[in-house]
């Protein structure tokens, strides 16, 4: 079970490391994903620096229950984004949000396991 909690937080770090990236770099997808949402480009890098945080965050014993829950919140919200605003296939922000949610709560579990 080890193994395999550290693989979901690798996979999560590398794939938020990338779009968080892409966002903070202004990426013209990213740029233009973001304007369209309407909100404006500095929502781009708030988020953008979320996803690099959570990433850093969930490779940190000590912090990667609430970078796990983050990341499943940024999720939340950029699924109904993609359903709302953008009109696009939510498939992708579900599955990311879902492992990070799963990944959150087998850490919490581990933290109030009896010793």
């Amino acid at each position: 079970m080890t193994v395999l909690l550290w693989v979901a937080r690798a996979a999560l770090a590398l794939v938020f490391l990338g779009a968080g990236g892409s966002k903070l770099a202004g990426e013209g997808a990213m740029v233009d994903m973001f304007a369209d949402i309407g909100a404006g480009q500095w929502l781009r890098l708030v988020v953008g620096g979320l996803e690099v945080a959570g990433a850093v965050g969930v490779l940190v014993p000590r912090v990667a229950l609430p970078a796990a829950a983050g990341l499943a919140l940024l999720m939340v919200g950029a699924t109904l984004t993609n359903l709302l605003v953008l009109g696009e296939s939510p498939v992708v922000t579900l599955v990311l949000g879902v492992l990070a949610a799963a990944v959150a709560v087998v850490l919490r579990r581990r933290q109030t396991a009896p010793a």
